[in-house]
């Protein structure tokens, strides 16, 4: 197994529509009015960790994406291009996944780069978060599962910049991340999942 994959989870994935909502729809019961603002100290946490990651961007980016398209390969349905990709080597030397990298490796080191500009980081996420939801209908729940699995990659493949209280620092702007992204969602009029949904 290489480092790009982790072992396969206890069963299938379970689609995002069966974590707490029906497909096209944002489950807003558990949001948060807001998103709990960083301190000080928390962004210089994450803008030191962010500079040992982002000097091997693209090549930490191609390894979050693939072990997300491995372990969640019904995310690969938003991508034309490389979704019937199975071996994550073929994933590797993919132009078109390459690039994809890029721009998520780039989308979240401006969120870092702006962490002292909170209306900046909101108006960033706000775009990515339409584009998502209109251009490319991206079910929500996987900006939550790709928050996840890039935290997962940056702490083993950066151990020694993030251990347990940073990767809780991490875990918190990945929090904000996924709260001003599905609030984009809920701007652009996908429905809402009242609290009493199954």
């Amino acid at each position: 197994m290489s480092r790009r994959e982790s072992p396969p989870p206890p069963s299938s994935p379970t689609p995002p529509q069966l974590l707490g909502g029906r497909r096209g729809e944002v489950d807003c019961a558990d949001r948060p009015e807001r998103a709990e603002p960083l301190s000080d100290a928390e962004r210089e946490i994450i803008q030191d960790t962010w500079g040992h990651v982002y000097k091997n961007c693209e090549d930490v980016g191609v390894s979050v994406l693939i072990r997300f398209f491995v372990n969640f390969p019904s995310a690969k349905q938003y991508f034309s291009q490389f979704q019937h990709m199975e071996d994550p080597e073929e994933m590797e030397r993919s132009s078109q996944l390459r690039h994809h990298a890029r721009r998520v490796m780039n989308a979240i080191n401006t969120v870092v780069e702006n962490l002292h500009d909170p209306e900046k980081v909101s108006s960033v996420l706000a775009l990515v978060g339409k584009a998502h939801a209109i251009k490319h209908k991206v079910e929500p729940m996987y900006f939550k599962i790709l928050s996840g699995v890039m935290l997962e990659v940056l702490s083993e493949d950066f151990p020694e910049f993030f251990p347990a209280e940073v990767q809780m620092v991490w875990t918190k702007l990945m929090g904000a991340v996924y709260w001003h992204v599905t609030g984009a969602y809920t701007e652009v009029g996908w429905l809402q999942v009242s609290s009493s949904a199954v």
